[in-house]
């Protein structure tokens, strides 16, 4: 008989345990963060950063795992994993976003921001709001968090400085209609190669040229590969931190609050991070050999303003005058 209590104690201890386990296993929801970004950008280390701060607030009940360097598919590739349940979170420019809401996408229409306090106050403006909710509307995929990611410029192994000369230069630029518009108006020629095979395509000459930020140059090491940088200042850029519905729907008033401020938080590090560092990048170029060229950037402006309308790219008008007329914060 006392063999048998024993072995009854012993399997109500088991029992015990084993709920108390699948308990624990349903409270934690693990959650995968995609990006195509470099592990030692400010984008990667404030998303790092901040999945160990939402497992720290929620107490670890949700726990992230974040995928740099297109790990889990190109930028266009996460954007449709929100969509597929592939993904939980992505970073990525409102010029994918555009891709199910076209309005969302005008912050890409050429010279809109006149620098990076101009874009942090629209991230804090009622247009923003206006295009964040049509978003969501639109896909139920949640925009919490806005980061600052650079102003693109053009590198080349042809040498311009006109909008002119750009004329049949083989040029890589995303694969978005926005980025399109300023090569496009200068007669450019275009190729949307993805983010992962840039290098290689400057490398073995598939194309001429890219653009983006100096510091997106830097960590992606196309100035090896390419002769000179041109400061077009075309479009200042930036990156969403995107929730898929799937998450959003389940995340409790609470634990939404939660992820939006962290996220919040690490775009406001990141933001930092990359205005410094673009400070400094071009004394540290001009050092490495590479020709910085200075050009009119109204010579640029003016012929995408005459050549690309609002309407052919699915922005509206109303939406950019609003953006011009915020003032910047600081």
């Amino acid at each position: 008989m006392a063999i048998t209590r024993r072995g009854l104690a012993a399997a109500f201890a088991l029992s015990v345990a084993l709920s108390l386990g699948g308990g624990v296993a349903q409270a934690q929801t693990k959650l995968k963060w995609a990006h195509v970004y470099e592990p030692a950008e400010p984008f990667h280390t404030a998303s790092v950063w901040a999945a160990a701060e939402i497992a720290k607030r929620t107490n670890g009940r949700y726990t992230i795992d974040v995928y740099p360097s297109s790990q889990l598919g190109k930028e266009s590739d996460i954007n449709q994993g929100l969509t597929l349940g592939t993904v939980d979170m992505i970073i990525s420019g409102s010029s994918f976003a555009a891709k199910a809401y076209p309005p969302i996408g005008v912050t890409y229409y050429p010279y809109t921001f006149r620098d990076a306090n101009h874009l942090l106050a629209y991230a804090k403006s009622d247009v923003f709001n206006d295009l964040a909710k049509g978003y969501a509307d639109k896909t139920g995929n949640q925009i919490v968090a806005v980061t600052y990611y650079g102003v693109r410029q053009a590198t080349s192994n042809k040498l311009f400085k006109t909008c002119a000369e750009m004329k049949g230069l083989k040029i890589r630029v995303p694969d978005a209609p926005a980025y399109l518009a300023m090569p496009k108006a200068c007669g450019a020629n275009i190729a949307p190669i993805a983010f992962a095979e840039v290098y290689l395509a400057l490398q073995n000459g598939t194309v001429d040229a890219q653009e983006n930020p100096l510091t997106t140059i830097e960590a992606k090491k196309f100035y090896e590969v390419q002769k000179n940088i041109i400061l077009t200042g075309h479009i200042v850029d930036h990156l969403n931190t995107i929730l898929s519905k799937q998450l959003w729907d389940k995340l409790s008033p609470e634990d939404r609050k939660i992820f939006q401020e962290v996220t919040q938080e690490a775009a406001a590090k990141a933001s930092g991070e990359v205005a410094a560092r673009e400070k400094e990048l071009i004394e540290i170029f001009k050092s490495k050999g590479i020709n910085i060229v200075e050009v009119n950037t109204t010579d640029f402006k003016d012929a995408v303003i005459k050549n690309i309308t609002f309407e052919s790219l699915g922005y509206r008008k109303a939406d950019w005058d609003k953006i011009q007329a915020l003032k910047s914060t600081m």
